[in-house]
């Protein structure tokens, strides 16, 4: 009994004795630790203001601040370990990684996955910061490409986080690729109305709107005959942000529905024709009787 006392009594003693001598490794270590989180923060101010000054494209930019960033955080906790466990060499823990790669490969694969398709994204640069982009059934405008995701502001004011992997792999519409965007604008007119007259006021009255762009010109097209009207399409160039689509088509509507009341244009409702009948005289087997037609 006094033997196994002894033995306890011997493993604890040098338990503590090896925890005070690998004491002042562990405060160097968080001493360092704490280093590399004011390193990381430094490098990226660093990287900031130096690609600022040599790289125009902003999303090559980002791409190399945040690798900065994450690249002096590996390489400070790679030196917190050696510091804190002397006997563990740096080698070995390259070689640790290398045993473990399968297994972290298959936990963290959502997470490695995110990560190439962010660097893709800022290398291929499919679109900008401030874009107003369509992907995986949302829409807004791109505040923030990092390395795990893309975050996307709604019109309405909601942050979408959208994982770099379904951007990557999704349908994205670009709605400001371009200068210019065009909207197409659907009217009738009574199939009374002479036609030519008809597109000639739509015309002169979009090519005075506020907002409307002169090149390319604005287009009347006749599309069809519809079943209460003559179908139009009015088409015409904007500058390409949501709000600035929205407000122009309601100044483009209102000036349509004025030249039209102004020439004597007269844009028809649907009209139906209601056949009531005498239910006690309908029969399957013969025709309807005492029917009377009803417009409205």
């Amino acid at each position: 009994m006094n033997v196994l006392f002894q033995e306890i009594q011997r493993s604890i003693l040098n338990l503590v004795g090896a925890g005070i001598e690998a004491l002042p490794g562990l405060l160097v270590a968080i001493a360092f630790f704490i280093f590399t989180s004011w390193a990381a923060k430094f490098s990226r101010r660093v990287a900031n203001r130096i690609t600022e000054m040599t790289i125009k494209n902003q999303s090559l930019r980002s791409l190399l601040i945040q690798l900065s960033y994450v690249a002096t955080w590996v390489t400070g906790i790679l030196i917190c370990s050696v510091i804190a466990f002397p006997d563990l060499r740096l080698g070995d823990i390259i070689g640790l990684l290398g045993l473990s790669s399968v297994a972290i490969g298959f936990a963290f694969q959502d997470i490695f996955k995110n990560f190439l398709a962010g660097v893709l994204l800022l290398l291929q640069e499919p679109f900008r910061l401030g874009d107003q982009i369509i992907v995986d059934s949302h829409e807004g405008t791109v505040e923030e490409i990092s390395i795990r995701s893309t975050q996307i502001r709604t019109y309405q004011g909601e942050l979408i986080v959208v994982p770099n992997s379904i951007v990557f792999t999704s349908t994205v519409e670009v709605l400001t690729n371009l200068p210019r965007r065009r909207t197409d604008l659907a009217i009738g007119v009574d199939y009374n109305t002479p036609l030519s007259h008809a597109i000639e006021v739509l015309y002169k009255a979009i090519s005075g709107v506020d907002g409307v762009l002169g090149e390319p010109i604005p287009e009347v097209d006749i599309i069809g005959f519809g079943d209460s009207s003559i179908d139009l399409k009015v088409r015409y160039w904007t500058v390409p942000h949501k709000a600035d689509v929205r407000r122009i088509q309601t100044r483009v509507m209102l000036a349509l529905k004025n030249a039209c009341d102004g020439a004597e244009i007269n844009i028809p409702y649907p009209i139906r024709t209601v056949y009531h009948y005498n239910q006690e005289n309908f029969s399957d087997n013969f025709p309807q009787k005492n029917i009377f037609p009803v417009d409205s």
